[in-house]
């Protein structure tokens, strides 16, 4: 399995495209659907494996007879825009899956119908992820639910390590890393572009992404003290990889079954693709290394700065019911078996984290690398809780600061910099 929560939009603002196109805010439906019809359901890569799929699709058409359920899979590239087209329009899908950090601006703009006290009750209540239930909330009311979460972990060979012991705290792991880099090989395989493992250093450290100031404006952290610190120890970290300083986070398996990584860290679910065939059956698929590197594949949390696991961030997804549903009664039957216990059981037994809190013992604990991603997974943290986050994210702000810190530039003047460029789109 593989996720690229990189998303790329088009040169106008997220915010401006949703306050243009939303229909009429988060108000009651007013057309409860048919009894019978089409459910349409948008998933987004491929983490939701085929027994899920065919277990939420033979067992809504069991339970509703004369009714079908489609799912369409959706790309992450480009998944912004496609959807503020599509959830205004006339043809709009029913059930949708929304990156985590990307649920607060749709929310905000009423493209998603309400989820009543009632339903969420029913749905789980408190027993779903929290942190995922406060990323699908506006103003105090349920649009989005939590579907699954995930986390990174650091991966390693140990044709690769050797005897090197495994590092314990944060400046371990960059001192680590730079023992083991070489012209061949990367201590820490790390793309300029990807950002999400940047942020573990700056929390580490002290420092914050954004944050509410008391007047209701958005204050940025890069530059505050415990920022420059993060982002002077990510430039060590840098320059201990071979790795494209533009590069983006896709295709990691590569280097990595090439034996030329020393630790990778990435979602948990990537295990999936270095542990994939030396030669795929489809043409176009990716080989892995099953037989070779990742014969021997061992993963763990992220340390902290003074050891435990470091605070990362919390991939995963939301759920749910588009405002413009030609069917949302039928759209709210399909979301109770994807929030079942069996469906999320299916979920946990593939290494992701389940919806619900009380299911994280189906994730495979005899894995350790499962066991890795629902330990790093329990001291994950979340983007900023503003709706205007994903612009952020559209803009490639973040992507092209830290590209400049691997290429070594000026660690203060490039904080500075994205600190005001993330507040300007924060507080328009």
């Amino acid at each position: 399995m593989k996720k690229n929560r990189l998303v790329v939009a088009a040169a106008s603002t997220i915010t401006l495209a949703l306050a243009l196109t939303a229909c009429g805010g988060n108000e009651e439906p007013t057309d409860g659907g048919d009894a019978t019809g089409e459910v349409r359901v948008w998933l987004v890569g491929s983490d939701t494996n085929d027994e899920a799929r065919a277990l939420l699709k033979e067992t809504f058409e069991a339970e509703n007879p004369g009714s079908t359920l489609t799912i369409e899979e959706q790309s992450w590239t480009g998944l912004v825009d496609k959807y503020t087209a599509a959830l205004a329009g006339s043809d709009a899908p029913d059930l949708v899956e929304v990156g985590n950090t990307q649920a607060a601006a749709f929310t905000s703009s009423g493209y998603f119908q309400e989820i009543t006290a009632e339903q969420f009750e029913e749905l789980g209540g408190d027993d779903l992820l929290p942190g995922f239930v406060e990323a699908g909330d506006w103003e105090g009311k349920h649009y989005a639910l939590p579907y699954y979460s995930g986390s990174r972990v650091v991966f390693y060979s140990k044709q690769v390590l050797g005897d090197t012991p495994v590092p314990t705290t944060l400046d371990e792991y960059v001192a680590t890393a730079a023992g083991l880099h070489t012209a061949d090989r990367s201590g820490i395989y790390w793309p300029g572009q990807d950002w999400y493992n940047a942020l573990p250093f700056i929390w580490e450290n002290g420092g914050f992404v954004a944050e509410p100031k008391d007047d209701g404006t958005w204050e940025a952290g890069f530059s505050s003290e415990g920022g420059i610190a993060g982002l002077t120890q990510i430039q060590e970290a840098f320059a201990t990889s071979n790795a494209p300083k533009d590069g983006q986070e896709t295709d990691l398996q590569v280097p990595f079954c090439e034996g030329k990584v020393g630790f990778l860290s990435a979602p948990s679910w990537i295990q999936w693709s270095i542990n994939a065939p030396e030669e795929p059956e489809a043409e176009d698929g990716v080989p892995g290394c099953a037989s070779t590197y990742g014969s021997d594949l061992v993963a763990f949390p992220l340390p902290g700065k003074d050891g435990g696991v470091a605070q990362t961030f919390a991939g995963g997804s939301n759920i749910a019911i588009a405002k413009n549903s030609p069917n949302p009664d039928l759209a709210y039957k399909a979301l109770q078996i994807i929030l079942s216990d069996e469906y999320q059981s299916i979920i946990g037994a593939a290494g992701l984290v389940p919806a619900k809190v009380s299911l994280a013992g189906t994730v495979d604990q005899t894995n350790p690398i499962a066991a890795a991603g629902v330990e790093a997974a329990a001291n994950a943290r979340l983007t900023p809780a503003s709706p205007k986050w994903a612009d952020v994210e559209a803009a490639g702000l973040l992507a092209s600061a830290f590209t400049k810190i691997a290429s070594g530039e000026d660690v203060e003047t490039v904080a500075k910099d994205l600190d005001a460029q993330i507040e300007e789109i924060l507080n328009p």
